[in-house]
């Protein structure tokens, strides 16, 4: 089975020394306890990273999501600050090309956070690190544990970030505050809490679109899908549990049966079994080509996309293969610096994980030797590893929608005086040695072994439900697996394409806000867009 480890590097633990007082005379006094030397700075010199960890400003007590206690001693910031400077020098994937500057000169940790990153650009012109972030760790683990987080259970999509704003919704989690006010995809957002989407005050909008915690209520003004009417609402935030695989379903087309599943995302064990049980019905009904929606999947756990990998292709064409190769900085040739093991491919796994229903189980398959992905810049992480996987061992990929996010990198979580720090350490690369794809995969014409990946460029249509055959990415896929090339014309929402999804439940969301996504009066966190007043 999949052994499956936690990702969060637990450093050495130190003692804080403390002397006993000694007994004597009556005018005796007890020793003061000896206080620890504050960490310094030295331009260009790096002490261990175990020297500095869990030496927290402010120790946590009790225990961990699966009962274990929390490591913390006493510490300060500047404690906390240094070991993100060290471990970010032993373990970061460009880390020469941080810049080092004194922790000292900087407040909060997650302020020296922050800057522990490469500046350089891609060949477009981009940013060559867009994942550097982190949450607070109590969220994470319960993410990660549950796939719960506090909002209505609705995913919105930024249109128009710039006023006159638009954002819809662009689905619903089952039994939600959003599903029990009946909203769904392609519902637009009018009016927050008096204030109107397209001009109305940032702050108000964040307070209202992305709660801060659960027994908040808001007031909506929203028109739904198809109709020319508003309506007002109430919606009351609390814990929603992801349901990672929606809308599963199988065509009948006369050419043959279609599967169809929409997958939100990798980042919660329970996907495994969801995506297992969709695949135990798509083998039983015989599908002979397989749709799946990751447009709106940002990522997750490797082991789980690996798993859907093996689960399309099958055991003939992935026995002995390759999936992922970690490449780490050039200190770590060899060892994995954060389990001490011994660098090993990633293969593809053909059974079930330790945290599986029935571990070690044999998994499902279809055994296809191709796969269609409906995708957008917000197919991210771990869906593009699934893309790139596949199409290492010749498995041909379909690409219908947008250009991936491009992120062939990868990282453990790693928690440190109760926040979790994301920041890149390796790079991934599939068996054909193919790890570049930093500016996304992209719909072609052409496909050349490589970024540009065979397939049709589709905007988003917020007109349609997804699974509806008629929404215009699925449309475009059924056409092409029947034609073999792309309609002649995409269907095209009325109210725009999406250029930028932003969640309230994101496995990826902002350092700023601690996996909250807001909008601010000048940008929209995570994003390069301008939101302009």
């Amino acid at each position: 089975m999949i052994k499956t480890k936690e990702m969060i590097a637990l450093g050495l633990m130190i003692s804080v020394l403390t002397a006993c007082g000694g007994g004597g005379s009556d005018d005796s006094t007890e020793p003061e306890p000896p206080i620890s030397e504050a960490p310094t700075w030295t331009a260009g010199v790096f002490e261990d990273e175990d020297n500095f960890k869990d030496r927290c400003e402010n120790p946590r007590s009790g225990n961990d999501i699966n009962g274990n206690p929390w490591p913390d001693q006493a510490g300060s910031h500047l404690y906390e600050k240094h070991w993100l400077r060290s471990w970010s020098n032993n373990t970061y994937l460009w880390y020469d090309e941080i810049q080092d500057q004194n922790p000292a000169n900087f407040g909060l940790p997650t302020e020296y956070f922050d800057v522990l990153k490469t500046e350089e650009l891609t060949s477009s012109g981009a940013q060559k690190d867009n994942f550097h972030f982190f949450q607070d760790t109590n969220e994470y683990q319960q993410r990660v544990s549950s796939g719960a987080s506090s909002g209505y259970g609705a995913r919105f999509a930024i249109l128009q970030s710039a006023p006159p704003r638009k954002i819809v919704i662009a689905y619903t989690e089952p039994n939600s505050p959003a599903t029990g006010q009946s909203l769904t995809r392609g519902a637009e957002i009018i009016e927050v809490d008096g204030a109107q989407v397209s001009n109305g005050d940032a702050n108000t909008l964040n307070a209202g679109l992305f709660p801060a915690n659960d027994g908040e209520t808001h007031e909506f003004v929203v028109r739904d899908l198809g109709a020319t009417n508003t309506r007002t609402i109430t919606m009351t935030s609390v814990t929603v549990t992801s349901d990672p695989v929606q809308n599963e379903q199988v065509f009948n087309t006369p050419s043959g049966k279609v599967g169809y599943m929409q997958f939100n995302t990798f980042g919660t064990r329970i996907a495994e079994q969801e995506i297992i049980d969709a695949f135990v019905d798509f083998s039983n009904e015989g599908v002979q080509d397989l749709v799946v929606d990751l447009r709106y999947n940002g990522g997750g756990f490797l082991f789980i996309s690996s798993q859907l990998a093996y689960m399309v292709a099958g055991q003939a064409q992935t026995q002995g293969r390759v999936y992922e190769e970690t490449v780490w900085n050039d200190k770590h040739p060899n060892i994995n610096p954060v389990t001490g093991e011994a660098l090993e491919p990633t293969p593809f796994y053909n059974v079930t994980s330790d945290e599986a229903t029935a571990p070690g189980g044999t998994l499902p398959s279809v055994n296809l030797n191709r796969v269609f992905v409906l995708s957008t810049s917000g197919t991210c992480s771990a869906s593009e590893a699934f893309i790139n996987g596949l199409r290492g061992i010749d498995v041909e990929v379909i690409l219908i929608g947008g250009t991936t996010c491009g992120k062939p990198y990868g990282f453990y979580a790693t928690d440190n005086c109760g926040t979790t720090y994301f920041t890149i350490q390796f790079r991934g690369e599939n068996e054909k040695g193919f790890g570049q794809y930093a500016d996304g995969f992209v719909p072609s014409s052409t496909d050349n072994g490589q970024d540009f990946v065979r397939g049709c460029t589709v905007a988003d249509d917020f007109d349609h439900l997804l699974g509806d055959p008629d929404e215009a990415m699925l449309a475009a896929a059924l056409e092409y697996r029947d034609t073999g090339s792309c309609p002649t014309t995409t269907k095209v929402s009325k109210r725009h394409s999406a250029k930028r999804y932003i969640s309230d439940d994101s496995l990826f969301k902002s350092q700023r806000v601690q996996q909250r996504l807001f909008l601010e009066q000048n940008r929209i966190m995570n994003t390069p867009k301008e939101l302009k007043q």
